[in-house]
């Protein structure tokens, strides 16, 4: 059940149980015989989890085997984009706001094919206009 819960918000975030061991110093490796029912957490390293993608122990201490009720906002310390460039662009095209578009397809592309992406929909909305 808490690992469940524990892939859940991996997968919203993006991130892998290999960077979340290395951002809250939980081994690969107690994560693993978490994953196999070998280990069942402690309340500390359920913490640690918790403060990672900002939600509360409670939800993973909850007995509901569902993940409805997760919190759906992304972790800003998990990050959106694994590659710092990719986020780089990622930002300076979301501070533009006829870019913001972008961002529900542009996840795990790299930063030159967002910009590639970012002036193709400049040449589009340009033809429109002409």
């Amino acid at each position: 059940m808490y690992y469940e819960k524990f892939e859940y918000l991996c997968k919203l975030n993006g991130v892998n149980a290999s960077k979340v061991s290395k951002a809250t110093g939980i081994s690969t490796a107690t994560l693993s015989s978490w994953k196999n029912g070998k280990y069942t957490p402690k309340n500390a390293k359920l913490q640690l989890i918790a403060d990672y993608f900002g939600v509360p122990l409670a939800y993973l201490l909850s007995e509901n085997p569902d993940t409805d009720d997760a919190p759906v906002q992304k972790n800003e310390q998990a990050g959106y984009y694994t590659n710092p460039e990719t986020a780089k662009k990622a930002q300076e095209l979301y501070d533009d706001p006829k870019y913001r578009v972008l961002f529900d397809a542009a996840e795990g592309s790299d930063p030159d094919d967002l910009q590639m992406a970012a002036d193709l929909l400049l040449r589009l909305k340009q033809t429109r206009r002409d």
